[in-house]
């Protein structure tokens, strides 16, 4: 399990790399007064060793075929979560989800060495509203994939958890925005 002291440090890495203060529009269409740039930390080295490692460790049981998720906010983590495994010597695969399925070539929307019938489990950056998230399970399910569960790095708490929940897919993050500490919104 992640350990108290790692939490601590990815907590950290997320405030220094990835808060952003101000006024945005998040892709859910929401306004915040902050933005999670999670980029920063899914390419940074010891950021995405420590969300590898912690969502390896609450990947649901062994019987998980494959990790992927919408491009591009899913393809670090996933590449994370597939060179852990196979150090560990896991069988673990990895899969990208287009946010459209090609007209050229296959055709897919879903890229990778999976196949239908696989258990696998979808992965995202932050949740805000489940959105990409729920995109990401559907266009797996219309593959033929079979989703055990969701993981993510940041849950926005903004009614994404439930969204997500409703398909009936359980979701498991390492953060919530309470761990974050982000300082309220200025008042006007």
């Amino acid at each position: 399990m992640m350990q108290a002291a790692e939490r601590d440090e990815l907590i950290e890495l997320v405030r220094e790399h990835a808060l952003r203060l101000g006024d945005f529009v998040l892709a859910s269409g929401q306004r915040a007064h902050f933005y999670l740039d999670c980029r920063q930390i899914t390419l940074h080295p010891r950021a995405l060793n420590l969300i590898a490692e912690g969502l390896l460790e609450r990947l649901p049981g062994d019987a998980v075929d494959a990790v992927g998720g919408m491009a591009i906010g899913a393809d670090p983590i996933t590449a994370g979560l597939v060179m852990l495994a196979g150090q560990q010597h896991r069988p673990l695969l990895g899969f990208m989800v287009r946010k459209q399925a090609k007209e050229h070539g296959m055709g897919r929307q879903v890229e990778g060495p999976v196949k239908p019938g696989m258990s696998v489990v979808i992965v995202e950056d932050v949740v805000t509203s489940g959105g990409s998230m729920i995109a990401a399970i559907e266009a797996a399910q219309a593959f033929g994939l079979r989703v055990v569960g969701a993981l993510a790095v940041v849950d926005r708490l903004a009614g994404g958890r439930e969204a997500i929940e409703r398909l009936g897919i359980p979701l498991t993050v390492l953060l919530t925005l309470d761990d974050l500490r982000i300082p309220p919104a200025p008042t006007s």
